[in-house]
Order: structure tokens, then sequence, then C-alpha cells
């Protein structure tokens, strides 16, 4: 999904929000020193497959998955990192590692992280990795509605 097209959406949902273009930056944290943003706030989207299925996990940049939980949050079998090549056609418009997460608009599944869920605001990759996108956490949670539970381990 494009910068565009993400506006688009949060646009047509009246959704309040703001774009910071940064340096370019790989890493969650290093996208997050270079916007001024706690690496707290700004949330990282994880491929997952989850029995197998594509999933979002979306987590503060500052921790790092713990499979174990996100498998019992999840009530499957089997959770495991997906490789790049298994997800990167999913997402056309956007570089690989900066998806939104807006796994709502993919058909697939959302599992948030409770730290999340504590700020007003988070910011995340708006399909680059020199832009983001920060609204408030309520109107995420209203246009994506993920589950939400403990499975951010810090890094």
């Amino acid at each position: 999904m494009s910068l565009a097209k993400l506006k688009e959406f949060l646009d047509s949902h009246q959704v309040k929000y703001v774009t910071i273009s940064h340096s370019r930056a790989i890493t969650a944290q290093e996208i997050a020193a270079s916007a001024h943003i706690s690496g707290k706030q700004l949330a990282k989207t994880v491929m997952v497959k989850i029995d197998g299925k594509m999933a979002m996990a979306v987590l503060p940049a500052s921790c790092k998955v713990n499979f174990e939980m996100l498998k019992q949050c999840a009530g499957a079998k089997t959770v495991a990192l997906a490789g790049e090549n298994e997800f990167k056609e999913m997402f056309p418009n956007c570089e690989c590692g900066a998806m939104p997460p807006f796994g709502n608009l993919y058909g697939m599944d959302v599992f948030v992280a409770n730290e999340l869920t504590q700020d007003e605001e988070i910011a995340f990759n708006a399909g680059s990795h020199s832009e983001l996108v920060k609204l408030a956490y309520k109107d995420y949670e209203r246009l994506v509605q993920p589950k939400v539970c403990d499975f951010a381990a810090m890094a």
C-alpha cells in the first residue's frame, strides 16, 4: 500500500494523522531515532505465519516477538516468522519490511502487543523506509480491529 493509498483510506474514514518524512532507515530503532520518536511509540510490523496462514504481529520497535506467547494468544498450534519471499508479493507498492500495519486491508489477522495500546498515538511505516504515519491509537484500533494480547518481549 503506497502512502497515497493509505492517506486515501484514512481520509475516507475521517482519521486525523500526520505524515513524517525522515532520512532512509531500515531497522525500527533507526527509524525511531531518525524521526525523533520513542522506540516504544513506533509500531513495527512483523510478518508471521500462524498455523500456516499469514498474519501481522504489531509491536513497539523496542521489542521483539515472543513466539510462544503469540501462539497462546492466537490459540494456534504453530507460529513462525515469515520469510520475505513468502510475503513481499502481497505488498506490491511497499518497500519490503515497510508495510503499514493494516492487515485487515489484505485479508489477514492483526495481533497488537498490549504495550502499544498504552500510548495515545502510534507511528508506523507508510510503505517506505523514509515515511511514517502518526495517528491516534484509538483510530487505528477502530479501523483495524486487531486482537490485542501480550506477546512483546524486550529486545
